[in-house]
């Protein structure tokens, strides 16, 4: 493939690139054109997505293909996964100027910060090689530090970006020994060459290389036993940044670990279905028990991530082009309910503009805040995977896919742990409805949050079930793009 191909099949990530350095520059004359780059910014990503579905309508590229030699790869997968990505930035970047600037923290780099985490993601998605990995996730890192401590003069949020720069160190440090194992045994950092290699017998040393690279990886979606970082990263960081990093970033991670273990590590199938499907069961437990004793709202909804996660891997465990297909679904799901979800946080204040965080201060929501409250229970329930709303669909497919696969005790687990998980869901809406009216949040946020939180409560709604007809296939196309 020539460099004009290359740099065609790259071109969504050459314009977030261009437009993050150019909104720098910007950023660094006027320090006041925060709201300004943030609408100049989401442009930026309608401009990528509309280039991202270029590619995918494209009967010309219907196959994909690769790009510099093999370090990266244009396909339906990562294609989808970029829109994801993408719209979950630019919702991010709507609902977050007003918020920040209420709290005295709104600043021009916000929106470059966003911009530039969402082109390592974009490079996450399309690798095809160790190098290329390794480059997408820390540009993404590098800029998600900076924006977990953006409120400079907020403790908890200096402590959120410190925690999360230490330990993500440690994981890229754990992600790097492992790429080096495998390069090692393989003597390649191609997936493809990778894959090759391992076809036969798998010596110890790559075995060892395999579990240190998906270590890290869990490490980048917070999946158990390497969730440590999540509730304390969201519960610190400002809450529109929280609800990006609860989309978007799993969405690349997620992404990213499919495709480094159906793609490099697809020959050994029995070896990392293994650890994956270790890391769901822990990661659907730890998140529902952990989320039980919260009171703080975020933290709630960092375990629920959390348990979230879990279940996603369900789907990857049956390591089928349907199982990958139900993940992706589940997915696109996953990602408006999150959205949905921390968008209602931020309309919780009090008469004085205070931003309120826990369980108490939603006590008789109902009664003061119908509307808020309808909201959240909406996406509550449907978090919690109950019919009819959009939520349970998520959950059925995946399931459907794992006892397709013959994991079915694995889906025994999982459907036992959502009931679990049911609880915490059901104790916010049992707070709002069946609780004395605490009478502290009065209404707040704006337009922006209240039609953005609307529109996605009716997406999550039984409304959301005709979209199906819509995204299976879509899903099914990508998945199927991997094998």
């Amino acid at each position: 493939m020539n460099l004009a191909s290359s740099f065609y099949f790259v071109m969504p990530e050459i314009i977030l690139s261009l437009a993050a350095m150019a909104f720098l520059l910007v950023a660094a004359w006027r320090e006041d054109s925060g709201r300004l780059l943030s609408i100049l910014s989401v442009a930026a990503l309608v401009g990528a997505s509309a280039w991202t579905i270029h590619l995918m309508a494209s009967p010309s590229f219907s196959l994909g293909g690769d790009a510099f030699s093999g370090l990266y790869r244009m396909d339906a997968f990562g294609n989808l996964a970029k829109l994801l990505i993408f719209g979950a930035a630019a919702i991010s970047l709507i609902i977050a100027p007003r918020f920040l600037s209420d709290i005295n923290v709104m600043r021009a780099e916000y929106p470059v910060l966003i911009l530039l985490a969402v082109t390592g993601m974009s490079i996450m998605v399309s690798a095809n090689d160790l190098i290329t990995l390794y480059m997408g996730l820390e540009l993404n890192s590098l800029a998600a530090y900076v924006l977990a401590s953006f409120a400079r003069n907020d403790m908890r949020s200096a402590e959120a970006g410190l925690k999360y720069f230490v330990l993500g160190a440690l994981a890229s440090g754990i992600l790097l020994f492992g790429m080096s194992l495998l390069y090692g045994f393989t003597g390649s950092t191609d997936f493809t060459a990778i894959s090759l290699a391992l076809s036969g017998e798998m010596s110890m040393g790559a075995l060892f290389g395999v579990i240190f690279v998906l270590s890290g990886l869990a490490f980048k979606i917070s999946a158990a036993p390497f969730h440590m970082w999540t509730p304390d990263v969201y519960e610190g960081a400002p809450t529109p940044v929280s609800a990006f990093f609860a989309s978007a970033p799993k969405v690349a991670a997620t992404a990213l670990l499919v495709r480094v273990t159906i793609t490099a590590f697809g020959d050994q199938t029995f070896v990392w279905q293994q650890i994956v499907m270790v890391i769901a069961i822990m990661s659907i437990i730890i998140g529902a028990v952990g989320a039980i004793g919260q009171s703080n709202l975020k933290r709630l909804l960092a375990y629920s991530s959390i348990n979230n996660i879990g279940f996603l891997l369900i789907g990857l465990a049956a390591a089928t082009a349907a199982g990958v297909s139900a993940m992706l679904v589940y997915l696109m799901i996953y990602v408006v309910m999150t959205l949905g979800g921390f968008i209602c946080l931020m309309q919780l204040k009090n008469r004085d503009g205070t931003i309120r965080e826990s369980l108490s201060d939603i006590s008789g929501l109902s009664s003061t805040r119908p509307l808020l409250a309808l909201a959240i229970a909406i996406f509550m329930f449907s978090l919690a995977g109950i019919p009819p709303l959009f939520g349970f669909w998520g959950k059925l497919v995946v399931f459907n896919a794992a006892v397709a696969a013959d994991l079915v005790p694995l889906a025994v687990i999982g459907i036992a742990a959502s009931v679990i998980g049911a609880f915490y869901y059901l104790k916010v809406v049992k707070v709002m409805y069946f609780d004395d009216a605490a009478d502290i949040i009065v209404p707040a946020g704006g337009k922006s949050l209240a039609w953005t939180g609307g529109i996605l409560a009716l997406i999550v709604s039984p409304a959301g079930y005709l979209l199906i007809p819509v995204i299976t296939p879509i899903a099914d196309q990508a998945a199927k793009a991997l094998f």
